[in-house]
């Protein structure tokens, strides 16, 4: 068990219940968090700044890392630029912050000589497309869905064989790997730095692949949000949420807690072998089950909002993913602790964090999209944002 911890990104949405995990084992902590406008509008007022060493300066900053890194014997890295991932217009912006602060924090570890255990924050947007099997043909990875398909109000991906319906299966860690987007790109490059300093060092590297993480400080509806803190902040404005698609694209809805508790397993854990992690609640629902729980826990003045369902979506979703928690369950003992009903029933009320990021634009009309039927450029799905 380690004894001092840094947080990269540990006044974050999910670092500052890593945080907050760590404290609880009674491991000192130190964090460094840039701050950035785009999520935090004012300094958070959950920090523990009584128990906590905070450093306010970017990752990007190899020196600032390195004085960061002093007594610490485990790092949890989770500063990452997160979103949408507008256009490609941002690609510099997410190489900026998730590559190269992710080389920066290894060249720090290095002049360091650090010699413990790391936690590394993924995501399970590097699978693009999760786990299908056809009735003939077995598992198949079906390619990305086409305009004419998703026009037509077709969502769910053919057989890339045969053209017959599939069934979507939980996906496991060792499926294909198909960032679909810059985001995704970057995530999978973070662990691959990261496979590339656990070679070199052999010491412990975990890669956790967050699903569809929510609960409280979620960044307020902005394009840094989760579709679950999108939908919430719907509601408080006394807005139906809208849903795209038909609602039945299926995503595994982990509560925070959860992903915080399986974060610290490098630092509690000396045994749990490197390696990637899915991390969700092995129960996956669909968005169109999420808003309706949610609205009906919100239970607005009056009475809950009905969501709607507009049959609108965005070229670069995906239709399914939703996690095997298999490996985390063997090799961690991780066993997710909160409901899905117990953690709707509390994010409807949860506090969510004040971010500058700019609102959410709407999906835009195709040219040729039937009635209801309309699309976006292709973006990150809002649902996949880990925090």
């Amino acid at each position: 068990m380690v004894s001092r911890v840094l947080v990269t990104g540990g006044a974050g949405f999910i670092g500052s219940h890593v945080v907050e995990e760590l404290l609880a084992e009674g491991i000192d902590v130190t964090v460094l968090d840039s701050l950035a406008p785009q999520a935090h509008a004012v300094r958070p007022n959950y920090l523990r700044e009584a128990d906590v060493r905070y450093v306010f300066d970017d990752v990007r900053d190899a020196d600032s890392v390195q004085r960061a890194l002093a007594q610490c014997d485990g790092v949890a890295h989770l500063a990452s630029k997160v979103g949408l991932g507008v256009d490609l217009g941002d690609v510099s912006e997410y190489v900026s912050h998730n590559d190269l602060g992710t080389a920066a924090l290894i060249t720090a570890m290095r002049a360091s000589a650090f010699e413990g255990p790391v936690a590394l924050a993924s995501s399970m947007v590097v699978y693009g497309e999760g786990r299908y099997r056809c009735a003939d043909h077995g598992v198949v990875r079906p390619g990305p869905r086409t305009v004419e398909a998703l026009d037509a109000g077709n969502f769910e991906p053919p057989c890339p064989a045969c053209g017959a319906d599939l069934t979507p299966e939980p996906v496991p860690e060792s499926a294909p790997l198909e960032p679909r987007n810059v985001y995704a790109a970057t995530k999978l490059h973070q662990e691959h730095l990261f496979e590339a300093w656990q070679r070199e060092t052999d010491l412990p590297v975990l890669a956790f692949r967050y699903h569809n993480v929510y609960g409280p400080r979620m960044p307020r509806n902005t394009p840094y949000a989760g579709v679950a803190s999108i939908i919430r902040s719907a509601l408080e404005d006394g807005r139906a949420p809208q849903v795209y698609e038909d609602g039945a694209q299926r995503r595994d809805f982990v509560h925070v807690t959860d992903i915080a508790r399986a974060t610290i397993s490098p630092f509690v854990r000396p045994e749990a072998p490197s390696g990637a992690y899915n991390i969700g609640s092995g129960a996956p629902h669909t968005v169109g089950q999420m808003a309706t729980a949610l609205s009906e826990a919100f239970s607005h003045a009056g009475g809950a909002i009905t969501p709607e369902v507009t049959g609108q979506y965005r070229l670069g979703d995906v239709r399914h993913v939703f996690a095997s928690i298999d490996r985390a369950r063997t090799s961690l003992a991780y066993e997710p602790a909160t409901t899905f009903a117990d953690g709707i029933q509390a994010f409807a009320t949860a506090p969510l964090r004040e971010p500058l990021g700019a609102p959410l634009r709407e999906p835009r009309p195709h040219p040729t999209a039937g009635a209801g039927h309309q699309r976006e450029r292709e973006e990150e799905d809002p649902s996949s944002i880990p925090g």
